[in-house]
């Protein structure tokens, strides 16, 4: 079609006023036209595999910290990966409880609506569909099964959720419940159009009593109803073996909706029934608009404007990572008391318990910034690391639902230490801190039932200084380096809270015994013999062996508490930042003998384009605000920006590697505030280069943090001047009260880097040698 010139220009102007409002220049975009919710897409991350991971997510439809979340299976029974963006088949829309693809699943169940001839063989009742006929928010999904004509809605509550099946006109519309293998029970109660089971399916970490009871009820009276058992149907209306499920049917007109109210419970049938009652009498529009609500109300805490369409996408998203995990494993009972099955012992006790974390992970970024900001849930899952450690004897380092035997350290130590630096300043720390205490001198010096539990090689690294590399414990240089640091987190728990001088100054000294594995040679960590000589040869670029899932380059620099310590075994900050800077500039060449193969992390840091950097994987996820160290903020700056503009995208292929339960959008969100925690159980913050001109925080306490980004765009990545409530602030960190106090943070941002700013003595942030 051509225009005339008149017309043309019309249309121009009537374009430009509509989108006027909205965008003024590419980074002046502002969200507060739309709710939060509205830019969060659940299917970033979805768009992997085994081999390589861009993100290793799920769409979860849940509501924040969710004791259930759903998702559509395309993945076969017992896949980790449950959804991938990639695939064109749905097997069923399952209830899950899987924190990541590598943990898999537990306490899992599925419900299907087909028509036609009965399959209950999950490949064969499968149903092409597409991302064009799906709808993906956090708390509804929508989508259109080709092959049965049906259209499977769902929207949850944080234990129940209401489906919503719209079938043609046939007398063959069916709903297959799949309860799964490894033992499973199902019953079908038709006058009162029920079905009630449970599940044992898990992948570890549970008692052996362990199951998952469901319940669902219909809103249309059954025409047909049998259970099936590996694979065939059967009359009788209540089977037990290791693969049931059942079919009901329904005679329905086109365009029919039958709905399905589900509950489940980790304690009985009973408090299956009460969860149910988080929908009451609520439809199915009335609990989606609720789900709504709640997902605003947790993400606008944070408000951000004067971006791009894709940063606000990008920067929602990760903040709905972020409030997934870890989930709520606790359940409301008849009196209205907290109770919660016991994933340790197997019992049914009072209190909080959360689950689906491993510290490993999380401790860096993740719990700080619920510390930071929903510092009343925080309170909660304190309380429930007190649950775990009566229940088992021990902190949880990964829990999925209960001890997991997967990653290193004790970096329990870090989560409770940093929640209760942060927490007793505003009078939020009501909770068992002495026992907590009391658990973290317990796993500091044993090892426990799992390698994965307390400390692996605690009486070499209690006697030594370091776990030695030739003892038979893998990843031992790792283990040392984030002992020590735990240790760090100890000994400023033990100052809070007035412990004994003798035990103040052990973890003291021992927070100190990362230099036992520097090498001045190479200026780099390296794996020790248990007689004092390092271990040779030693080949840098090598992932795992003496680390973990990374290699020295990226363990480095895992001396979170004493920056200025390592400053000075590298010989200075000039010896420093040119380590740093290597890490940037050398090739990603790599060592893969360790693994005998090429893991999914190692190719993830090759693709990058940036040298040895993997941001990726969590280890060396803090190293780039190190920079702020040793007088050379701006490129703290420059690649702070870098990475979240290169390595985070608002689609399915959008992380940079495993999301890791909300620790890798973590890093994300507070980089984008312009700071982040580079050592908990401190009080400071790291500046780094906003990513919004403006963000406000609402804090639990009713006030209020604003920041400012003036000039800030693309290209004007460095902070040139810094204010703090009017005054000139020229330190590189900001401390936590001074947030929760509410402050007004102002930054002029330019195109070239401000060298004299951020580079006194005085800026610089806390480390342990420069502690008075």
């Amino acid at each position: 079609m051509q225009f005339k010139p008149l017309n043309f220009c019309l249309y121009c102007l009537l374009f430009l006023s509509n989108l006027f409002p909205y965008m003024v220049s590419a980074q002046d975009f502002h969200v507060l036209e739309q709710d939060p919710v509205d830019w969060v897409n659940p299917l970033i991350g979805t768009d992997s595999k085994p081999s390589f991971s861009n993100g290793n997510v799920y769409p979860a439809i849940a509501l924040p910290w969710g004791m259930n979340f759903w998702t559509p299976q395309t993945g076969s029974m017992g896949n980790g990966w449950a959804y991938t963006y990639a695939a064109d088949k749905i097997r069923g829309f399952k209830q899950t409880h899987q924190p990541s693809p590598w943990m898999n699943d537990y306490g899992q169940f599925s419900l299907m609506p087909i028509t036609g001839k009965i399959k209950v063989n999950e490949d064969d009742r499968a149903s092409w569909f597409s991302h064009k006929a799906e709808i993906v928010k956090p708390y509804y999904y929508s989508v259109y099964l080709a092959d049965h004509d049906v259209t499977t809605e769902i929207t949850p509550t944080e234990r129940a959720a209401r489906f919503r099946f719209t079938f043609p006109e046939t007398d063959s519309a069916y709903v297959l419940v799949d309860a799964f293998d490894r033992g499973s029970y199902v019953k079908v109660i038709p006058q009162e159009r029920k079905i009630i089971g449970y599940t044992t399916r898990n992948s570890g970490g549970v008692p052996e009593n362990f199951k998952n009871y469901f319940v669902i009820v219909f809103d249309k009276e059954f025409t047909f109803n049998q259970t099936f058992s590996s694979g065939e149907l059967d009359e009788q209306l209540e089977i037990e073996a290791d693969h049931v499920g059942a079919v009901i049917g329904f005679k329905t007109k086109r365009g029919e909706r039958v709905n399905a109210k589900v509950a489940s419970s980790f304690i009985s049938y009973e408090q299956a029934e009460i969860n149910m009652k988080e929908i009451g009498e609520q439809d199915f529009e009335a609990v989606k608009t609720a789900g709504k609500q709640s997902w605003n109300k947790e993400l606008g805490r944070v408000k951000v404007s004067g971006g791009t369409p894709d940063q606000f996408r990008t920067f929602y998203s990760s903040l709905y990572r972020t409030l997934l995990f870890p989930r709520k494993f606790y359940e409301i009972d008849a009196n209205g008391d907290v109770m919660h099955y016991s994933p340790y012992n197997g019992e049914v006790l009072p209190g909080y318990m959360f689950t689906d974390t491993g510290f490993w992970d999380t401790f860096r970024a993740l719990f700080p910034f619920l510390n930071m900001m929903y510092p009343s849930l925080s309170a909660k899952m304190q309380e429930g690391l007190v649950n775990a450690y009566k229940e088992s004897g021990w902190l949880p380092e990964w829990a999925s639902p209960g001890l997991r035997n997967v990653m290193i350290g004790n970096n329990s130590a870090s989560v409770v230490a940093d929640a209760y630096l942060k927490l007793s300043k505003q009078n939020q720390a009501d909770y068992d801190v002495e026992t907590l205490f009391e658990a973290l001198l317990h796993g500091a010096n044993n090892e426990g039932p799992l390698t994965a539990v307390g400390r692996a090689g605690a009486e070499y690294y209690n006697e030594l200084g370091y776990v030695p590399y030739d003892v038979n414990i893998n990843e031992n240089a790792a283990r040392t380096l984030e002992y020590a640091y735990n240790d760090f987190t100890i000994y400023q728990l033990a100052k809070a809270l007035d412990k004994p001088k003798d035990i103040v100054d052990l973890y003291k000294k021992r927070s100190q015994n990362y230099k036992n594995l520097f090498d001045p040679e190479t200026r780099l960590m390296r794996g020790k013999m248990k007689d004092g000589n390092f271990m040779a040869p030693f080949n840098p670029f090598k992932w795992g062996d003496a680390f973990t899932e990374g290699n020295s380059w990226h363990y480095t620099w895992s001396v979170f508490h004493d920056v200025q310590g390592l400053i000075d075994l590298m010989g200075g900050k000039k010896g420093f930042v040119e380590q740093l800077d290597n890490v940037f500039t050398l090739p990603p060449v790599f060592d893969e003998s360790y693994y005998r193969s090429v893991i999914h992390e190692i190719r993830e840091m090759q693709v990058a384009d940036m040298g040895q950097y993997a941001h990726g994987n969590q280890p060396i996820q803090h190293m780039i605000y190190l920079y702020n160290y040793a007088n050379e903020p701006w490129k703290a700056q420059y690649w702070a920006r870098e990475t979240m503009d290169k390595m985070y995208l608002p689609t399915p292929d959008g992380y940079c590697g495993d999301e890791d339960n909300g620790q890798t959008s973590a890093w994300y969100v507070f980089s984008a505030l312009g700071f982040y925690p580079v050592s908990p159980a401190t009080d400071e913050y790291i500046i780094g280069s906003p990513l919004f001109k403006s963000v406000t925080l609402e804090l639990e306490n009713g006030k209020k943090v604003n920041i400012k980004a003036e000039n800030n765009n693309h290209d004007n990545r460095y902070v040139k001047s810094m204010k703090l409530d009017g005054k000139e602030y020229t330190k590189n960190f900001i401390k936590h009260q001074t947030l929760m106090d509410g402050a007004s943070i102002s930054f002029t941002m330019d195109e070239n880097p401000n060298k004299n700013r951020g580079v006194k003595e005085s800026d610089l942030p806390f480390s342990m040698s420069r502690e008075k």
